[in-house]
């Protein structure tokens, strides 16, 4: 109960449950959309859905600020590779937030005279190069990781013994992809945080890719990457340990 307690007290802890929320709608919503029955249902769904990302707006708020903090303490990791993609990414972070931001004050009747699409389209932007930014992060510190890896002696001691002990899947699969596969996996799962991260990033990727038109899905895969994500973020909240630093 504490933690559930330290975790809703959080605005970054409500935003991740209001997002699942908002994504688990989504996904029902499509779910649903042949169910001639559910009909009511699924207008409950949808105003739920609308209502959770009004509410995450206004959490959101004050995030624009907080990205531009980030990205001025990304500037002095000393790592050029995490320093110009992490501050790249909360730069990009900031613009989201600010069309965000100003779409939120036209939909309460603050601003009036502004293009909702050209606006709406600016902000998937900064959001996808965002991602892309993180992406190439996680990419970056699992290739350094695998590196570490391979250089252990014990650790070739076990690659040999895993691709003796699989003589089969060696004659089926290249053995050098074979062991490229073992010493991903093993970078990894000595690395939680990376790997819950890469996730969490891949599967956010596929928001911005459909609204963009670059790879165009459908509300279910949208829905279900949304909500996988959040229950992602909801992990790395309650669990700190789970997140990736820097």
């Amino acid at each position: 109960m504490e933690t559930f307690i330290s975790f809703s007290n959080q605005s970054q802890g409500r935003d991740r449950i209001f997002r699942a929320t908002q994504y688990a709608c989504a996904l029902a919503k499509y779910l649903l959309r042949n169910e001639a029955k559910r009909k009511e249902l699924a207008k409950k769904l949808q105003f739920l859905e609308s209502n959770m990302s009004s509410g995450r707006k206004l959490f959101r708020l004050g995030n624009t600020v907080n990205s531009i903090h980030a990205a001025k303490s990304t500037l002095h990791i000393s790592d050029p590779v995490l320093r110009f993609c992490l501050t790249f990414a909360n730069l990009n972070r900031a613009l989201y937030f600010i069309c965000d931001n100003i779409l939120w004050a036209r939909s309460i009747g603050l601003i009036g005279d502004i293009n909702k699409e050209r606006w709406s389209l600016n902000s998937t932007r900064f959001y996808f190069l965002s991602l892309v930014m993180n992406l190439t992060r996680d990419v970056y510190v699992i290739v350094q990781l695998m590196v570490q890896k391979s250089r252990d002696r014990h650790f070739q001691q076990k690659v040999n013994q895993h691709l003796n002990e699989s003589p089969d899947v060696a004659c089926v699969i290249v053995p050098q992809l074979d062991a490229f596969l073992f010493l991903l996996l093993e970078s990894l799962r000595n690395e939680p945080s990376v790997a819950l991260d890469t996730l969490k990033n891949v599967c956010d990727l596929f928001i911005p890719l459909d609204k963009l038109g670059i790879y165009q899905t459908n509300a279910g895969v949208v829905g279900f990457c949304g909500l996988v994500s959040s229950l992602l973020g909801i992990l790395s909240v309650l669990r700190p340990s789970l997140k990736i630093k820097p």
